[in-house]
């Protein structure tokens, strides 16, 4: 059975007056249904989606910290708290945080034991969310790939 349309998906009745417009719609759905799944995933961990970011981001640095700026550059969804973010992870003994001896004004940021620990188990929760991707041809990701670094970079 394939799949319904996003007019379908959506309810919607009319047509949409542009094919950039549905684009948009089923790009901005499909996203937050992606978002919905890996956020159910990670929810009985007692860590949301943007703190496992964080965490994947930090045991990828591994053995060196990152600034906190950094982290907030390479983070998949902008986090505009991101000391706030930190700071829960700080309180859980995920992560600890200290002054860059270089630059003072700079804390570093570094994965603890119990936050790979962490961020390890719900990796393997996540790999499910990945699954529908398999679905796809290795030539239709390639394309598909391509197809949304050009709409990131066209809102550059």
């Amino acid at each position: 059975m394939p799949a319904p349309d996003i007019a379908t998906d959506i309810r919607q009745k009319r047509p949409f007056s542009r094919r950039s417009d549905e684009a948009t719609v089923g790009l901005l759905r499909t996203a937050d249904v992606v978002r919905r799944f890996g956020e159910s995933l990670v929810a009985s961990s007692g860590v949301t989606l943007q703190q496992y970011n964080v965490l994947r981001i930090l045991r990828g640095s591994r053995p060196v910290g990152l600034p906190t700026l950094e982290i907030a550059s390479r983070m998949i969804e902008q986090a505009p708290g991101i000391t706030r973010l930190l700071d829960r992870l700080e309180r859980k003994g995920l992560i600890r945080r200290r002054r860059c001896p270089e630059d003072r004004r700079q804390v570093l940021c570094f994965i603890t034991g119990k936050g790979l620990a962490q961020v390890d188990r719900l990796t393997a929760a996540i790999r499910t969310a990945r699954q529908p991707m398999n679905r796809l041809s290795r030539k239709d990701l390639t394309h598909f790939i391509r197809l949304l670094d050009a709409v990131r970079q066209a809102h550059r």
